[in-house]
């Protein structure tokens, strides 16, 4: 709960800062521009990027293996898109390390690590056992 309410808060103020600092470097108009064009230019690579994962993980299906990297890949990207649509400067820096092949391999890879130390993958979820069918006296 605190780290959500430490982002809610801390996003916007980080935003607002380098909006007042990279506003008072290039001006006000230039700013506004270059937030227009880091979002449209990343919404563009972004689907330039989802429709690559799509296209691998369609010829995985066809291989008829198991998409996991694509379909983590595509929500990191559906993510990234969002980023890049908000305004500001360091979400477009997030959101565009997220959109690049190469930093978001990394970036997943990170944290798939960290994720998969916590749990045991050797640990079984399931009972195994046998059965056979019984029928009755009745034939039933």
């Amino acid at each position: 709960m605190n780290t959500a309410i430490i982002l809610i808060l801390g996003i916007p103020l980080v935003e607002i800062y380098l909006f007042i600092k990279i506003g008072s470097q290039i001006g006000a108009l230039n700013t506004i521009l270059l937030i227009l064009f880091t979002a449209v230019l990343g919404i563009w690579y972004a689907r330039y990027e989802g429709f690559n994962t799509l296209r691998s993980g369609m010829s995985q299906l066809v291989r008829n293996e198991l998409p996991l990297y694509e379909i983590i890949s595509g929500a990191a990207i559906a993510f990234a898109a969002l980023l890049l649509i908000l305004p500001g400067f360091a979400t477009d820096v997030i959101g565009i390390l997220l959109v690049f092949p190469l930093t978001r391999k990394i970036i997943l890879s990170k944290y798939s690590k960290k994720n998969s130390s916590k749990r045991n993958l050797n640990e079984k979820n399931y009972i195994d056992g046998e059965y056979e069918d019984i029928e009755d006296k009745d034939g039933k």
